[in-house]
């Protein structure tokens, strides 16, 4: 069985420059030595938790207790007003015929928050959502992937992901799976395309325009090593 597994943050909901604007803000406080800016570039895609203890462990200043449940917490309250779907991807999903699932380096709560916040959770619908509360290491480990798989019926080989950032691409691509790079969202650095096809990304989309026609190519290659 084929399956298709979307990320959230980047790839279904524009939510990253909410989240970066956020970090920077409150990092530019509790880290002033760092150049926050850039730091970023190289951990965005990877959980709270550890974007926080990168940062902190490349700084003289140490963080606040419970900096990454404050950094959550803020992001969110930001999300609830200002979060938008990503041009086209309701489209894209109601035009889909493979089943689904959604995989993020976030909480649980804050992809439920997201998804109901930009109408996604309707066509969606009771699609397996696997967050990283859920397994021990998240992105760029695997193992949030493998997990979506069991939740799926499916092996890796089966399944195409769509991911915006290299932590997800690596993760996907370590279990098995075949990767598309998304860097259709406001956050998207130049480069990131390059940057997510040396991450292991088979193919690169910048607009959910074009989801199908690669699910089709995805499709068809398949058909033709079975057959051939």
């Amino acid at each position: 069985m084929e399956a298709l597994i979307f990320d959230c943050d980047g790839v279904l909901v524009d939510s990253e420059a909410i989240a970066e604007a956020t970090l920077l803000e409150l990092l530019g406080e509790w880290l002033p030595d760092l150049a926050v800016r850039d730091e970023l570039k190289v951990v965005l895609g990877m959980t709270t938790e550890n974007i926080l203890r990168h940062l902190e462990a490349h700084s003289a200043y140490p963080l606040p207790a419970e900096a990454s449940a404050y950094v959550d917490d803020a992001i969110e309250a930001r999300l609830a007003d200002e979060l938008r779907p990503i041009d086209g991807v309701a489209a894209a999903i109601a035009a889909l015929e493979l089943p689904l699932a959604v995989v993020s380096n976030s909480r649980r709560s804050r992809v439920l928050v997201s998804l109901a916040t930009t109408g996604l959770d309707a066509p969606l619908g009771d699609t397996p959502i696997v967050s990283a509360d859920q397994v021990a290491h998240p992105k760029p480990d695997p193992a949030i992937y493998r997990l979506a798989a069991e939740h799926l019926g499916c092996v890796p080989d089966d399944c195409l992901v769509v991911e915006d950032s290299v932590s997800g691409v690596t993760a996907a691509h370590r279990a098995g799976m075949t990767v598309v790079g998304f860097t259709g969202a406001s956050h998207v650095a130049a480069g990131q395309a390059e940057r997510l096809r040396e991450a292991g990304a088979w193919r690169v989309l910048d607009h959910m325009r074009g989801l199908a026609g690669l699910v089709q190519q995805w499709r068809d290659a398949r058909q033709s090593a079975s057959d051939g």
